[in-house]
């Protein structure tokens, strides 16, 4: 089975390791974001206890993250 995360733990993630930032929140949802050359990406996390796999690889598909750099930042 793979491993689960929660939305804090993707954000956490995301802020160490690809740069990103916290940008704001409304209700459940947190908005980041990073620069990459003249392009900003943003992408929305929800703050569930546990993420579904294919919500994850929205979440990282969004804010253009290769998932096999994800899973060796993990």
């Amino acid at each position: 089975m793979a491993k689960t995360f929660s939305g804090r733990q993707i954000i956490n993630i995301l802020c160490r390791h690809f740069d990103f930032y916290f940008v704001s929140q409304k209700g459940s949802h947190v908005k980041l974001r990073r620069c990459l050359g003249d392009k900003i990406i943003t992408t929305v996390i929800p703050l569930h206890k546990e993420l579904a796999f294919g919500t994850l690889k929205g979440i990282l598909e969004l804010g253009q993250v290769n998932e096999r750099d994800f899973w060796n930042a993990v």
